[in-house]
């Protein structure tokens, strides 16, 4: 086993991407004329233009895989500063343990997946395929998530509420201008975890709870879906733009179940696209088709595309694409976390 330091390996940040610098306009009416997964991407970047036109229609972000320690923040962020997204759907590691730990100051390092991975862990160096993280910063975070959790009055909460708070926290204490967790908590934008145990934020809930067992404050998933169907009411008409698969996809597509389920009409998701490498072919639910969510009564099939490529390469050519075209300009703040924070506020009539 090689004996390395971190200082060895923990020179070269990963740079996230600017959207702002790079109009893909040419390249995706060029993909447009081409075949195969080209004209797909060209596709699915006009309906998420559509979506962003459509001035009725709520915009919902799904993430999973390791996104932001890939040099993807940025987009998101850029996305929700200039609200072409109004809630986001995301596994932890992307919010929590990439996200929110950049805003406390700490990293993500160009490495190698050729590197000595027993050598890494001697090292305390975490590996995600050719990116580097310092795990005692990533301890740091936990410990982070720990004190926010135990500021709060013991009770249970949604994950967007948790998120919500870590926003409240990063006010003051970011080291960073392009969060994503601190532009959504100043925008009102709703962050749903839905699996929010399985990250840096359950490491801090675990130590939170150990140290209080008879006084903690907890996680309540059925609420989150509550939350996410009231959100889709709100709407009425909605679009989902889907980077990977797994519980942040299910998650948001079954909200129009959610409504049938509690005696109300169901609308189903009028725009939908998904970028996943995902097969199909296995039943999975990361590659599982829009159309065939349609027979689950999720999503129309008018305006849905799916994407098999990999995120990094086709997430920047599509939001690159709908922030260039500008439709964003003319869409208004929804700022869904202040409807959510009032559990008294109401259906809209048409929706009863």
């Amino acid at each position: 086993m090689a004996n390395i330091k971190k200082s060895d390996l923990l020179k070269e940040e990963i740079e996230h991407i600017d959207i702002t610098k790079h109009d893909m306009r040419p390249l995706v009416e060029a993909y447009s004329k081409m075949s195969f997964s080209a004209r797909d991407l060209a596709r699915a970047s006009n309906i998420y233009d559509k979506m962003l036109a459509d001035k009725e229609c709520g915009v919902i972000l799904c993430l999973a895989g390791s996104l932001f320690s890939a040099g993807l923040k940025k987009i998101v962020w850029q996305m929700v500063e200039s609200n072409m997204v109004d809630a986001i759907v995301s596994t932890g590691a992307n919010i929590v343990d990439q996200d929110f730990f950049e805003a406390l100051g700490y990293k993500h390092y160009k490495g190698s997946k050729w590197e000595d991975d027993m050598a890494l862990r001697g090292a305390r160096i975490d590996r995600i395929y050719d990116t580097f993280i310092d795990e005692d910063e990533l301890g740091a975070c936990d410990n982070t998530i720990s004190e926010i959790v135990g500021s709060l009055k013991p009770k249970p909460y949604s994950s967007r509420e948790i998120v919500e708070e870590m926003g409240k926290y990063l006010v003051k204490k970011s080291k960073v201008k392009d969060s994503i967790v601190l532009s959504a908590y100043k925008k009102g934008v709703p962050i749903f975890i839905p699996a929010l145990s399985d990250c840096s934020a359950g490491f801090g809930f675990l130590h939170h709870q150990w140290h209080n067992p008879e006084s903690h404050a907890s996680i309540d998933s059925a609420k989150d879906f509550r939350e996410l169907v009231r959100v889709k009411l709100a709407c009425g008409d909605t679009g989902l733009l889907m980077i990977g698969g797994g519980v942040p996809k299910n998650f948001a597509q079954d909200v129009t179940v959610g409504a049938e389920m509690i005696g109300l009409e169901p609308i189903m998701h009028k725009y939908a696209v998904q970028i996943t490498v995902a097969d199909e072919r296995d039943g999975a639910l990361s590659g599982s088709t829009l159309r065939e969510a349609c027979s689950w009564g999720k999503v129309a099939v008018t305006d849905e595309q799916m994407v098999f490529s990999e995120a990094t390469i086709a997430l920047p050519v599509l939001a690159g694409y709908g922030w260039h075209k500008g439709n964003w300009k003319k869409r208004r703040e929804r700022r869904f976390n202040a409807l959510l924070n009032d559990e008294k506020a109401k259906i809209p009539a048409a929706l009863r």
